[in-house]
């Protein structure tokens, strides 16, 4: 069952959550753990995030640097598919247009076809680290509703190749990220949701909001997209503060607000552990408001940490 599928037939909010690839070189032990501790709680599906190449410097022995492009969490295809089939649930593999050319995106399209992963979040992803502007991959997508795009062709059977003959459509159902507060590089919240309605119009099913702390303004985005016509299920995503260090790091990562009442209380926090509490106490309550507003789902970012969103859900759900 898709994940648009497990909207419409639901009877109350979903519950859902988005890990990360392990990196290179470590185990997937960690990744079964996590899910372990949220399974009782029945999520609908779970995210895997996707992570391009990044460019790194060595040193070499002469003294000069050396470049090397890696990947550091590779692995997204596999590591759905085996939660899938270990646990019997939906994954959702994220696709990224940034560091990838729209061949390389079509043969992972195909792969999670043969694999019956039938979910994807497209997304453009982040510029490269050192850069200010997202730069494409040559022969790559420059925005999400032309991966879109691309996926929905699949879907019709219509290839990168046109000279295929008796081609199989798949059956992906798409879903693309929302921003309550506006993406830091739209110059306007009307241009911003002008940019989602068009990844909507090219085919996406659904909606996953980036994380937000004041749900007023997760309740102002939903209402302004219906007023510009975008009628898909809006999810709501929520990241649980879990250390001191958060109250700079989230607003100058993901270009977000923090309320001020969170602001005050994390400033009266004299640990990790004492602000993790305050961020536990902050989900509950707008979980709790969301749910009661009907929104059809919340997704939760848990960066592979799952006793706090453990007590979040349990608390609120």
């Amino acid at each position: 069952m898709s994940v648009i599928d497990k909207i419409r037939n639901a009877k109350g909010t979903l519950f859902t959550f988005e890990l990360l690839p392990p990196l290179k070189g470590h185990s997937i032990e960690k990744v079964y753990s996590t899910i372990d501790r949220l399974i009782e709680f029945s999520p609908a599906y779970i995210n895997f995030t996707s992570h391009r190449n990044e460019a790194t410097f060595r040193e070499r022995p002469d003294g000069l640097l050396e470049k090397r492009v890696v990947r550091k969490r590779p692995g997204t295809i596999a590591l759905a598919a085996a939660v899938k089939y270990k646990y019997n649930i939906p994954v959702v593999p994220h696709l990224l247009c940034g560091g990838f050319t729209k061949e390389e995106t079509e043969n992972v399209l195909i792969e999670m076809n043969f694999l019956g992963i039938d979910d994807v979040l497209a997304l453009r992803g982040d510029p490269q680290k050192g850069s200010r502007t997202f730069i494409p991959e040559k022969d790559g997508h420059t925005h999400t509703f032309e991966l879109v795009k691309q996926i929905v062709n699949m879907n019709n059977g219509r290839y990168l190749e046109e000279s295929l003959e008796d081609t199989a459509p798949t059956s992906f159902c798409i879903g693309v990220a929302g921003y309550p507060e506006k993406h830091f590089e739209a110059p306007n919240r009307q241009v911003d949701l002008e940019n989602l309605k068009h990844k909507v119009d090219s085919g996406a099913a659904y909606i996953v909001t980036q994380m937000f702390f004041d749900n007023k303004k997760f309740f102002r985005f939903r209402d302004e997209c219906r007023c510009i016509g975008i009628d898909v299920p809006i999810i709501a995503g929520i990241k649980p503060v879990s250390a001191l260090n958060d109250i700079n790091l989230l607003p100058q990562t993901f270009h977000i607000d923090m309320p001020h009442e969170l602001v005050l209380a994390l400033q009266k926090c004299q640990s990790d552990k004492d602000a993790r509490e305050v961020g536990i106490e902050w989900a509950v309550m707008q979980s709790k408001e969301l749910i009661k507003e009907g929104v059809p789902g919340i997704h939760y970012y848990t960066l592979g940490r799952s006793d706090n969103v453990a007590r979040i859900v349990k608390a609120a759900f």
